[in-house]
């Protein structure tokens, strides 16, 4: 497949990583030399320098022969017009990142696929309907069901206090008697381990399970947490993706959004009449006092500043609020929620770049999903009368050690997955599989 990406920006260097893995032809398209070269040292695909809204850089990049182009600078008219013009010059298929999202809301009316564009993405919006999900399961750091709920994703964090802590998974079959859940993966320092019989848990790790219904609850036991309703929320910042959480929460939570700019908060009266809004610095301990910040169950730090959310968040954490989530713009950044204090930290960018993804392999397998700063992906399939997994059980299969079978939905039941296992038609199957062996592990289930 050729996809041209219009943007070398961390949400096109973060897709065109996870599209080279799969050995997919690739070419950015960036104005700036310096960020191409960056790509270039790290990632084989081939560059183009220049505007993609000119017609002589689009066809240097053969944008003729492309598959897919994706359009994901900063500017939303430059990634419009980069598909319209991209199209009629050949492009089969395009994608646009927006930043209005009255364009989403409106995509029907203004049939913009009559101009060239195919599908448009709003990051702001995406990162709302994450923090909706994080928000739903309140021990855990991360969740993502599949069949309404009887398989599920869940991440949590190990420390001293967890029976899971210096035990390596050999060890801790015991507290899994009924394999109600399996661990798929572990992200340690950075790193993301696809974990078997004798690696360990250590304090401080994000360990990732595939779970049924009856297993999530042993999990958040097991690691020594405790799930808890959440009916207050707290909002810093009234960004793009603070209006869209507040918009899309507000009818469940009581929420109380905290913005400096007091213009703002005057025009956000009227444009979320179901959220209080107060005009004042959420970093100001006293004001997040006399909010009854200790009354909160959660707080979503959301500004464009991402050093003002960590530390607005780390504030509301020492003040006793149970659930933090902190919107971040250096992806670097996503691994410190392990060490620092703070349950989630989200990248906007991140996470659109995975919802691309997802979009484009969709007709490939069932459900596709990302986990925050794991270096892998969840993928769901279903088995065919020929799929190759249904040849003999799973350990006498050659399957890739950078991935593993998370669980099975069989007539509408979950079932954790053994050695011995063998697999039947119409199963759908849950694997967690690092970028690069995705395309060996759907050679087992064709």
């Amino acid at each position: 497949m050729r996809i041209v990406i219009a943007g070398a920006g961390e949400m096109g260097f973060h897709l065109a990583k996870l599209l080279t893995a799969e050995e997919q032809d690739i070419v950015i398209i960036d104005s700036n030399s310096t960020v191409l070269e960056y790509v270039s040292q790290h990632l084989d695909v081939n560059t183009v320098r220049g505007s993609s809204t000119s017609p002589r850089v689009l066809k240097e990049a053969n944008i003729g022969k492309a598959d897919l182009l994706i359009a994901v600078t900063s500017i939303q008219e430059t990634n419009i017009t980069t598909c319209i013009l991209g199209k009629s010059l050949g492009a089969k298929k395009t994608i646009a990142r927006i930043s209005n999202v009255e364009l989403l809301h409106s995509r029907e009316e203004l049939n913009l696929s009559n101009v060239g564009i195919d599908e448009i993405i709003s990051p702001a919006s995406l990162a709302a309907r994450e923090i909706k999900r994080l928000l739903k399961q309140s021990a855990l750091t991360d969740t993502f069901e599949f069949e309404k709920g009887v398989l599920s994703l869940v991440g949590i964090t190990i420390d001293e206090d967890s029976e899971l802590f210096g035990k390596t998974l050999t060890e801790t079959a015991y507290l899994n008697p009924d394999h109600s859940f399996t661990t798929v993966a572990i992200l340690r320092d950075d790193k993301t381990i696809i974990p078997y019989g004798e690696n360990k848990f250590q304090n401080g790790d994000h360990a990732y399970f595939i779970a049924q219904p009856d297993g999530i609850d042993r999990v958040t036991a097991l690691a020594g947490k405790e799930s808890f309703e959440i009916k207050n929320l707290m909002i810093l910042g009234a960004s793009k993706v603070g209006i869209n959480t507040a918009k899309l929460l507000s009818k469940k939570y009581n929420i109380k959004l905290i913005e400096a700019d007091k213009e703002k908060c005057l025009h956000l009266v009227d444009e979320l009449p179901d959220t209080m809004i107060i005009n004042g610095d959420g970093r100001d301990i006293n004001l997040l006092k006399e909010e009854s910040i200790d009354r909160m169950d959660a707080f979503v730090a959301l500004t464009e500043n991402s050093e003002t959310n960590i530390m607005a968040s780390l504030l509301a954490k020492n003040q006793g609020v149970r659930k933090t989530i902190a919107l971040v713009e250096n992806v670097d950044y996503i691994h410190l929620s392990q060490s620092i204090g703070i349950d989630t930290l989200i990248n906007k960018k991140l996470i659109a770049a995975s919802f691309i993804f997802r979009y484009i392999r969709k007709g490939e397998v069932l459900n596709i999903a990302g986990i925050h700063g794991v270096d892998a992906e969840i993928l769901e399939f279903e088995l065919g009368e020929k799929s190759k997994i249904m040849q003999k059980p799973l350990k006498d299969m050659d399957f890739p050690k950078t991935a593993i079978v998370g669980g099975v939905i069989r007539k509408g039941k979950g079932i954790a997955v053994q050695g011995n296992f063998e697999f039947e038609t119409k199963d759908r199957v849950v694997v967690l599989s690092k970028p690069e062996c995705i395309r060996k592990v759907e050679s087992f289930f064709k």
